[in-house]
């Protein structure tokens, strides 16, 4: 059971209310079977008879084989393996079931609907029903906040930014310049909406490029701790709907990310590269200015990516190659290494 000092937890659940959450199925039907009830989730090795699991690597099979899980969201092909008395939840994606029961038991936030007298909110900024502001909270003039939204300690949202429904805005965040969706997901400090990194350089001086665009953030969208995500030049930049971005990751100007995207930590994007929908980014993967990266691309960490790279391609190293010439030149070189080291040349 999580600890109920920082979680508070909803349910229970009936097996019923599972299988419609998740789509997955009964191995057996037995009567009254989906009127079990479920008062938690829990991994394999912790779970109890009023717990639900679930088993996604075959690593696990034997945690799998000895739990005392009630129910357990499983692939078919390894029922064969469970302990008696277990109620098998049969799909192909165990982990995502697992992860929307769990959502159920463990609602990531709830805004309680009440303000800070300690939040300073501009006359001019309007609040949807059932927003939360905490203490040293800052909200601008004509700054627009929808319904059920949560303002974090010490955030700060600047005149004229628009926040959709349902929306998180971590600790010590700051939003300028900005459009944000519904459902969004952002985490403790992090920056949106600051000058890009544009300078027209010179010699004598570097003369500073106004920065004049904004940033677009579509529905769904989660941005870790820690990231920056720099408003455009002229053009927006664009964050599109369901993308999921860890901490600690730059976004330049003008960058254009579609949906759906992965970006892993300390992940750098220079100004106007555009990565396609569903991409995957590995961590501390470098990616230049004006690159495209085509929609399903994936790239290893530690990726240094300075040409265009095709839709549905699997790159790594750097410079970024097709993942199977890394993996010969990386072959290649530590042969010639060894080599060298026996005096075999």
């Amino acid at each position: 059971m999580a600890d109920q000092r920082f979680f508070s937890k909803s349910g229970p659940l009936t097996l019923a209310q599972i299988l419609e959450l998740t789509g997955a199925a009964l191995a057996e039907e037995k009567s009254g079977g989906r009127d079990k009830v479920i008062s938690d989730v829990a991994p394999l090795d912790r779970a109890t008879s009023n717990d639900v699991s679930f088993l996604d690597n075959i690593k696990y099979i034997d945690t799998f084989a000895a739990s005392r899980a009630g129910a357990c969201f499983i692939r078919s092909k390894f029922a064969s393996r469970a302990p008696a008395g277990m109620v098998l939840l049969l799909t192909e994606e165990p982990y995502r079931s697992f992860a929307l029961v769990a959502q159920q038991f463990y609602p990531a936030y709830r805004p309680s609907g009440t303000i800070s007298p300690a939040a300073h909110i501009d006359a001019a900024a309007k609040l949807g029903p059932g927003c939360t502001v905490e203490p040293g909270a800052f909200i601008g003039g004509l700054a627009e906040i929808g319904a059920n939204c949560h303002i974090g300690v010490n955030a700060v949202i600047h005149a004229g930014v628009v926040v959709g429904n349902d929306t998180h805005i971590g600790a010590v965040s700051s939003l300028s310049h900005c459009i944000i969706g519904s459902r969004v997901i952002i985490h403790r400090g992090v920056h949106i909406g600051q000058d890009g990194f544009g300078f027209a350089l010179g010699r004598d001086k570097h003369v500073k490029v106004p920065q004049l665009g904004r940033v677009v953030i579509e529905d769904d969208v989660e941005i870790g701790s820690g990231t920056c995500i720099d408003r455009g030049t002229g053009p927006d930049t664009y964050i599109g709907q369901g993308t999921k971005i860890d901490n600690l990751v730059q976004i330049g100007h003008n960058v254009h990310i579609g949906r759906q995207s992965i970006l892993v930590s300390q992940t750098g994007i220079a100004g106007s590269s555009r990565i396609g929908d569903g991409a995957m980014l590995g961590g501390q993967a470098g990616v230049a200015g004006h690159i495209k990266i085509g929609h399903g691309a994936r790239l290893a960490a530690q990726s240094g990516v300075m040409a265009d790279i095709p839709a549905g391609a699997n790159y790594g190293g750097t410079p970024a190659v097709p993942i199977k010439d890394w993996h010969r030149q990386t072959i290649a070189l530590d042969r010639m290494i060894k080599r060298k080291g026996t005096g075999d040349e």
